[in-house]
């Protein structure tokens, strides 16, 4: 081993010797703290059982502060309740009319008051002062419920019909002194889609939560019955009479039957606007009330806005069901359509207002009006057609123009396509399996079928056949021209059209043949010779003034006739002019032409050759003129 080695573990010795004797005296210290901390708990022991007498004293005396704390607390309390009370009791004496906000607050500290006794039954005469303010609050209930009648008094006036005026769109309200008279002459629901309506102001805004603490307190003291009387029967009143104002009255079927057209059809036009005015603004304005007074109120406002609304409902409705139940005619159709219509587009917002199962019936009711006036709407249309091929009116028109009939049915056709929408309503709302449009389109050619049987039946009254013949023309020719510059055209189609058009074609063909046949007889060259045709050396000169004066005689019969006769449109009268014209005057000139010169020599020539071709062809030109000819040769 080295001397390093060795010098290096005896220095390891060294050190080993030094920590054995270090934790020796470690040890020691730790034997002699023992002892000491043992000493000092025993002394903390005999301490602590010296002081617990002193610790329970303390305890008792912290608690009875307490005790006395929360008794000075509860006494602060109570007594800060009677002053409450106090308070309380001076504004309800006053009552609410001063200032209605301070009493509701007065009648919610007094049932704080009564909460609070109430689960404090344990204090001194606490039965008493809560039978006092139970007392105070009954007071106040009596007091609210008359401030309540008479917000509702003040507050539920009728709504002036200027007013109501000014809040529907511009589009609709009437010229001044005019909301009478609105006529129903118009189709009322044109360019209305974006038409804006603004709600009126029934109840002033800052009363409305008045009222609804009001209907609070009422409801939470017992009272709903009399809140809901109150309320029920003021708004009533106001919706009623503010239909009165309007123009709304209730009528029956039998004071409906007795009016004459004009009257009805102006009533008709009013009741389509009062409709809007009473479901867009009056019925809107009163469910806008109704639900912010009862907002949040235990109280079934459902009921209650039936029973105010109930009446002016039935007087309303009264006038569409009398309509829709009258007797049925073909004028009232287009008014059948507009109340149906309106109906149709008030619809949404009736099932709005009226919405939850106690507005049932009013819902209801609209929509049986709907159906009623659809049925009716439909019948009256069925009436039509049946009425224009049955039609059996003794009037005849003696210059063989347009009839009645046929201008009265194409203006009414006319009219039905203004309503062509709606028409497809009305049809689904009976068969919803066919095609609206088709529907539409068979119905106007069973109408314009209709009209067509009858006129041919009418054209058989005449004893002329040319008669007949110009009458068809010019009816037929009517029809066609309306149609060709209406909507009815893409309806009935290019082949109605061109089918029509063959047949004015082919009655004026029958005129011209019926009518002018026996004096083109007269011109012809053939079959009065010996030989069999005219020539100017196998005929006698008698035969031939024969023949001059008997065109002579027919066409003056046929001028005084036919120049009586009308045809209105003009290119048809010039085209049937030019027609004759064309067969007419070239036979006349060939006659003159080849036989002239066998009555030219006669003392009298212008007895045989009365006429020149060009007086026939201006002679010719006074046909079809009818009465303002007449006039003119006057």
């Amino acid at each position: 081993m080295t001397v390093a080695a060795l010098q290096a573990m005896d220095a390891l010795s060294r050190r080993a010797t030094m920590l054995r004797d270090s934790l020796r005296r470690s040890q020691g210290n730790t034997d002699g703290m023992v002892t000491i901390l043992g000493s000092f708990d025993h002394r903390l022991s005999a301490l602590e059982a010296a002081m617990r007498p002193t610790q329970v004293r303390t305890h008792a005396i912290r608690t009875a502060h307490e005790n006395i704390d929360r008794t000075i607390k509860a006494a602060d309390g109570i007594l800060s309740q009677f002053d409450l009370a106090r308070r309380a009791e001076a504004t309800i004496l006053r009552g609410p009319h001063e200032d209605l906000e301070s009493y509701l607050e007065a009648v919610d500290v007094l049932k704080g008051i009564s909460r609070f006794f109430s689960s404090n039954k344990n204090f001194k005469s606490s039965e008493g002062v809560l039978n006092h303010v139970n007392n105070l609050l009954a007071k106040s209930t009596l007091k609210i419920e008359e401030e309540f009648k008479q917000l509702m008094s003040t507050y539920s006036k009728p709504i002036e019909p200027d007013r109501l005026f000014d809040c529907l769109p511009k589009s609709l309200r009437p010229t001044k002194g005019d909301h009478e008279s609105d006529g129903g002459s118009h189709h009322p629901s044109k360019g209305l889609e974006a038409a804006v309506y603004r709600t009126p102001t029934l109840i002033p805004p800052r009363i409305l939560p008045l009222m609804n603490d009001i209907a609070q307190q009422l409801v939470q003291a017992g009272n709903q019955q009399t809140c809901y009387k109150i309320y029920r029967d003021y708004r009533a009143s106001a919706l009623e009479v503010s239909l009165r104002k309007l123009g709304v009255e209730k009528l029956t079927k039998d004071d409906v039957q007795k009016m004459q057209w004009e009257a009805l059809e102006a009533k008709i036009g009013n009741w389509i606007h009062f409709m809007r005015i009473a479901v867009k603004l009056l019925l809107a304005g009163e469910r806008k009330i109704c639900d912010q007074i009862f907002d949040g109120v235990n109280f079934n406002k459902g009921h209650c806005f039936a029973e105010l609304t109930a009446n002016s409902i039935i007087t309303l409705f009264s006038f569409g069901d009398a309509v829709a139940k009258s007797k049925r005619s073909p004028e009232k159709l287009f008014v059948l359509l507009d109340m149906y219509e309106v109906m149709r587009e008030l619809q949404p917002e009736i099932d709005e207002i009226f919405e939850g199962k106690p507005c049932t019936e009013m819902r209801e009711a609209a929509s049986s009006l709907t159906k009623r006036l659809a049925q009716t709407a439909q019948e009256t249309f069925a009436d039509f057609e049946e009425a224009v091929e049955k039609d059996a009116s003794k009037t005849i028109v003696q210059d063989g123009t347009v009839h009645p009939l046929t201008s009265y049915v194409i203006n009414y056709v006319k009219f039905l396509f203004d309503y062509q929408s709606t028409l497809k309503l009305l049809f689904q709302e009976f068969d919803s399996g066919t095609e609206a449009e088709s529907q539409l389109a068979a119905v106007t050619t069973r109408i314009m079928q209709a009209l067509q049987n009858n006129l041919d039946g009418k054209s058989k009254q005449y004893k002329d056949p040319a008669l007949t013949h110009l009458f068809l023309m010019n009816n037929i020719h009517y029809m066609v021209r309306s149609v060709r510059k209406s909507e009815a055209k893409d309806i009935l189609g290019d082949d109605w059209i061109q089918r029509h058009r063959r047949i004015v074609q082919q009655n004026a063909n029958q005129y011209k043949r019926v009518a002018w046949a026996k004096i083109l007889q007269t011109l012809s060259v053939q079959g009065a010779g010996s030989g069999g045709d005219l020539t100017s050396s196998s005929v006698s000169r008698a035969t031939i003034k024969e023949r001059f004066k008997s065109f002579n005689t027919q066409f003056e019969e046929l001028h005084a006739k036919q120049s009586q006769w009308i045809v209105p449109d003009q290119e048809l009268r010039e085209s049937l002019r030019l027609a004759v014209a064309e067969v007419l005057l070239p036979a006349y000139r060939s006659f003159i032409k080849r036989f002239g010169n066998l009555v030219d020599n006669n003392k009298n020539p212008q007895k045989y050759v009365r006429y020149s071709p060009e007086a026939v062809d201006q002679l010719l030109g006074q046909f079809f003129e009818g009465q303002q000819w007449a006039e003119q040769k006057r």
